[in-house]
């Protein structure tokens, strides 16, 4: 799917993220079984390999993660033990143009993302500090690199436009005082957009357009940044040309399915189906462990408006809207209004290190099982940041609660 990171069916995922489960299913014809036997004797022709480097990685393991576009989650094809000075070397098929994340142990979020377009790809990367790698050998994953380096350096400026907005919307300031900082906020924004849609229409590679369109949705749903939306027709239009481009990518192919099948049902956001199976019914329970390794059962707030708020530490739209819920708890905390956090992270060190950094004052649990925690089966949701707005008697009255959209529910139901 199109929603990278933080979407469960996204195939392109900053997970942003981690482990992955591939839905494909490959019937093997006769004639297909003399193609495997070639293919073990040309076996080097269908494969590429990461020789990498990383700094302060001696002795760790180094997974190689295959995302394909139809796939729910990447699947580990590949690890490998790095020596003393942190060398490393991976495997990977070429058999279709792919993205692949590499992620050390311990860690959920990748260190550096590569696209399977060259037979030889060189990675050097830093995980200490600030993040870092460096790419060679591959086009496609410099273009995707150059890509992600680019809207990381817009949005510290496009956030910080909005909280200007903000503050000066609270200081009850003229209109026309705010007209320059929202056509500057306008700006950089449409700058933003059609950066994405040029690089989706003109991008060589099927991994970089797709993966440019899937960021670009992201933000512009899952944050407050002003992003201007993609319309249904947009969307599809979009996804159809660059199937068009690469009519031999059968993931590609299998996307453009799927994305038409939600445009004819009304929706492409990912969280629709959840929501609308919770919206006017009781809250279902979950019982998860707060940090301290106690049971925190939903059930327990109730008396309570509660806001369930699911997230995680590698989910960049989610570290994005958090400044936004936390200025909606310190608005309506004295008003019988409270969060229960419920995180998605596998690592305890992540998650409550990124508690601390985005000032995340209320309750927190998590059973760290990623996108195997209970959390998601029970509240059907496959996409985050995704909340649940729950009355005093423990009823869902609203879902999906962003941006804007949250506080305005909230002055509206604790006035």
């Amino acid at each position: 799917m199109l929603w990278p990171a933080v979407n469960r069916t996204s195939a392109i995922r900053h997970h942003t993220s981690p482990s992955y489960l591939c839905r494909m299913n490959r019937t093997l014809l006769p004639a297909a079984l003399l193609f495997l036997v070639a293919a073990c004797k040309h076996k080097e022709n269908n494969n590429f390999t990461v020789d990498g480097t990383l700094k302060g990685g001696a002795g760790q393991t180094v997974y190689l993660l295959e995302a394909k576009m139809d796939a729910r989650v990447p699947v580990i094809v590949d690890s490998a033990k790095a020596d003393a000075n942190g060398r490393f070397s991976l495997e990977g098929s070429r058999l279709e143009e792919n993205l692949y994340l590499l992620r050390s142990q311990g860690n959920e979020a990748p260190f550096a993302k590569v696209v399977n377009d060259a037979p030889q790809i060189t990675v050097s990367a830093s995980t200490s500090g600030t993040p870092s790698y460096a790419v060679k050998g591959s086009a496609a994953s410099v273009a995707l690199q150059v890509y992600t380096d680019t809207i990381n350096s817009k949005l510290p400026l496009m956030e910080a436009l909005i909280g200007q907005g903000d503050s000066l919307r609270n200081a009850s300031v003229s209109d026309s005082t705010l007209a320059p900082l929202r056509g500057r906020a306008q700006g950089v924004a449409n700058e933003f957009r059609n950066y994405t849609l040029q690089l989706v229409k003109n991008s060589p590679s099927p991994t970089v357009a797709v993966y440019a369109l899937g960021t670009y949705l992201q933000l512009a749903r899952g944050t407050r940044l002003g992003l201007p939306d993609l319309s249904n027709d947009e969307l599809l239009q979009l996804v159809n040309a660059t199937a068009a481009r690469f009519g031999e990518h059968k993931g590609l192919a299998q996307l453009r399915a799927s994305v038409e099948g939600e445009v004819k049902k009304g929706s492409t956001e990912p969280a629709a189906a959840g929501a609308s199976a919770l919206l006017n019914k009781p809250a279902p329970e979950l019982a998860l462990n707060d940090s301290t390794g106690k049971p925190v059962p939903v059930s327990s707030f109730r008396g309570k408006w509660l806001l369930i708020d699911f997230w995680a530490s590698w989910c960049r739209p989610c570290r994005l809207e958090n400044p936004n819920v936390v200025a909606a708890f310190n608005k309506f905390r004295n008003r019988n209004f409270t969060i229960l956090g419920v995180s998605l992270d596998e690592e305890k060190g992540a998650w409550t290190k990124a508690i601390r950094q985005d000032g995340l004052t209320w309750t927190h649990v998590s059973d760290l099982a990623f996108w195997n925690s209970k959390a998601v089966s029970t509240y059907g949701f496959n996409s985050i940041p995704f909340n649940v707005l729950v009355d005093p008697s423990g009823t869902v009255v609203a879902t999906d609660l962003r941006g804007p959209a949250l506080e305005q529910k909230l002055a509206e139901v604790l006035k």
